[in-house]
Parts: C-alpha cells; structure tokens; sequence
C-alpha cells in the first residue's frame, strides 16, 4: 500500500516552535517578545483583551475602508452555513473598537487603554516579514482626545522597541488632521496630481478620485518621484489640528523621545484622524516598518458608536523576531534536567516541584525510560544547564551530585528542595 501523502502547511502560514531552522520562528524569540510588551505595555495601565479571530465582513468593510486594498482584494472572506459573510480578521483595530461599542463602555467607562496580541490574516503574496497567517501586538486608547495620549502611547513604544534591544530604528511622525483638513487637502492633492498622471501608476491613477491622500502611501519608484514635491499637508491644516500636532511634537521632544517629521507619512487604512506614526529600521530592505499607527476619532461613531476620539497603534511581530534573531536566539532551556532511573520518580517529581514553586526554576524530569546515555543526550540537547541522576544510592543515602552541563564540572548535594535551590541559585552566579 502507497504511503499517503503528507500535509504541509499552507504557504504563507507558518509554525511558531522551538529550535526552529529558520530563528526567526523560534517559539524563544516569539516569547520575548510577549514578554516584554507584557511588561511595557501592562506598565503604561494597559490591559489585554482577546478578540474574535473572525468577525462579520461589514465590520471591516465599513471600518478600514471599501476603497483599501485590504477590503478590495486581500481578506479572507466565507460565507458561513447561515449566508452570513464572515472575514478573518486583517487588523485589529475594528474588532476592538466593535467590542467597545457591544459591551457599552462608552456610557459606562469610556475610557479604556487595550492590547492585544494574535494573528491576523491577508490573501496576499508571502515575502520576507509579510505573510497571509501573521501575527500582531497592538493597542488602543479610546475615549481621551487629548494630545498627550497620543504622545505618551509613542513614548511607551519607544520604550517598548528599546527594552527589545532594537538597532537602527527611527520614529516618523505626520498628521493628516481633521476631517476640514483632509477635505481641503484632498482637492490641492487632486490638482497636483492631475498635472502628473503620466508618472504614476494604474492604481494611483484609479485612487485619485477616490482617496488621493492613498497616493502619499504608493512605494512604486515614479510615484515616490512624484510624491516628494507633492503639497505639504500643513498648508491646509486648521488651527485645531495644527495646534494638537504641534502639541504632540512638543511633549515628544520634553520626553526625549527621538523623532522625524514625515510629510508624506498617511498610513494605508482609510479610518486615521490627526497623528499618524510609524516605527522604521535599516535591517530590512524595502519592509522597513516594524510598527504603526494613529488617531482615529471617527471610527467609534463609523460602526455604530457614540462620538469617541481613539489612539492606537500595531507592530507586526514576524518582523520584530527577523530583528531579534539576527543578534541570536534567547535561552529558555530547562535549568536542572532530571534523570530518575526506577523507583525514583516520585522523588523526582517532589524536587522539581519544589523548584519551580520556589523560584519559578524551569526543570524537566525525563519521563522516557531510556537509558542513562539517551537520557543525558536529551539533557544536552535541549540545552539545560544542570542534570541530578537519581539512582538506587541517591535514593538511600538522599544525597546526589548536581552536574554542571557547561563545564562537567559536579557538587554533592542533599537531596531537598531547599539544598538544590541554594545550588543552583549559587552556581548560577
């Protein structure tokens, strides 16, 4: 009978999981990295939500814009046994703010600062860092329209990109104002671009009607050629917006927080109001942004909502892992390998629970059966730092030596939760 054939993964979709060939899809980076935004963001009062993986089409449909790229060919979108037509969800942004509005925290606490990480989805061509299963860590603060939320959310992402260790990255900042200032901004757009449309491409031929602030975002070489001298949004910004942007920039600059001016910065989803931003590196070519984000005081009202001004922004994980993984993967082997031999194994699980209650020590006992060899070539190869044997004279005499994996080097220990603690923490230092 012929072997049936093996199932891979879908292009595009890929396995988070330890030891993993390519580093950047090590299950120990993808772990830092929660970790850290865990840290930073829960340090600004931020706190995590889990949202549905799917949501109603209309949900995005109305939120991000009919007109984007995302809605127009990008989702996934079914119809589900009722007819209803369901979409995975490309961003994440419109499910919170579709949350916010169902749980009614407009009338009852309007002000909410959330995070978020989990995976997204998009029916576009894989490349490095962009891919149709990816993840995201994103936030939200709605319900304050002041220009300080949207400054300290930037300070926090900062903070967040430094405590990752990240090189070589740079804050842009713009604004594309308020909705006076868009509508004014688009028509200087339209006849500036109307004089140039042999220079730029089918689709933003097609978006000038529409969304000529789309233009801006096109990173095809001609239009980046015609974008550079396009008019700056500034000439045509209210002195509302003027003065929350200049505020945002003043508050930025008082925090030291470093910063560029992007004239040209409007973000690709249709739902952005005032401050928009992105986080850029050098390390990886023509993808050089890493994170992004912006106002977006309308959307609330857009899907259903009360008025509520909101701030949020998302990074996108596959390519903070490519970062980190080029300075090498983190270690998260087990600190002491335990290898019982028969009749050992409840001691064995006694100690090792004692760890880990103690210290949170991470400690694995071989539970395989094999051999004392096999065993300590496990105990190598999933890294571990120290290995205790338990035998038949560990068991009478309740003493055993710890063995230092790093340099073979061994110390006699009494054989209870606080003798090895007092090792292993001494032996780590």
């Amino acid at each position: 009978m012929a072997d049936a054939k093996t199932i891979g993964a879908v292009k595009g979709m890929n396995d988070i999981r330890p030891a993993a060939a390519e580093t950047f899809l090590d299950t120990a980076v993808w772990q830092r990295i929660f970790e850290t935004a865990t840290r930073v963001l829960e340090s600004y009062g931020f706190r995590l939500v889990w949202l549905p993986v799917v949501e109603e089409t209309a949900l995005f449909a109305r939120g991000i814009g009919e007109d984007t790229d995302i809605v127009g060919k990008e989702m996934y979108s079914f119809a589900d046994r009722g007819g209803r037509s369901l979409t995975l969800r490309p961003e994440g942004t419109a499910g919170a703010v579709r949350a916010y509005i169902e749980h009614g925290l407009a009338r009852n606490e309007p002000i909410q600062r959330w995070w978020y990480f989990g995976p997204m989805f998009r029916a576009e061509s894989p490349q490095k860092g962009r891919y149709r299963q990816f993840y995201q860590i994103g936030a939200e603060m709605l319900g304050v329209a002041e220009p300080g939320a949207d400054a300290e959310l930037l300070a926090m992402l900062w903070r967040f990109c430094s405590e990752l260790g990240l090189k070589d990255i740079s804050l842009r900042v713009n604004s594309v104002g308020d909705a006076e200032t868009r509508k004014a901004y688009r028509d200087v757009l339209r006849g500036y671009f109307a004089g140039h449309l042999d220079s730029l491409c089918e689709a933003c031929k097609g978006r000038l009607d529409k969304n000529p602030l789309r233009l801006l975002d096109c990173k095809r070489p001609g239009c980046r050629n015609v974008v550079e001298q396009a008019p700056d949004i500034l000439s045509t910004m209210t002195p509302g917006a003027r003065a929350h942007f200049d505020r945002v920039l003043e508050l930025l600059t008082a925090t030291q927080v470093p910063f560029v001016r992007d004239a040209r910065l409007v973000r690709g989803l249709d739902y952005y109001t005032g401050t928009t931003f992105e986080i850029t590196t050098s390390a990886l070519g023509s993808q050089d942004a890493i994170l992004g984000g912006g106002r977006y005081d309308a959307l609330v009202e857009e899907l259903g909502g009360p008025a509520t001004p909101a701030v949020g922004f998302a990074a996108g994980v596959e390519r903070l892992a490519l970062l980190l993984s080029s300075a090498g993967v983190p270690t998260v082997a087990p600190d002491l390998y335990i290898v019982p031999m028969a009749g050992a194994e409840a001691l064995a699980f006694s100690l090792a629970d004692a760890l880990r209650d103690s210290r949170k020590l991470r400690v694995e006992v071989g539970v395989a059966g094999h051999k004392l060899k096999s065993q300590m070539r496990r105990a190598d190869r999933v890294g571990a730092r120290f290995a205790l044997v338990l035998g038949d004279e560990e068991l009478a005499n309740r003493r055993g030596k710890l063995k230092n994996l790093k340099d073979a080097s061994t110390v006699e220990v009494t054989l209870t939760g606080e003798a090895l603690l007092a090792q292993l923490t001494g032996m780590h230092t």
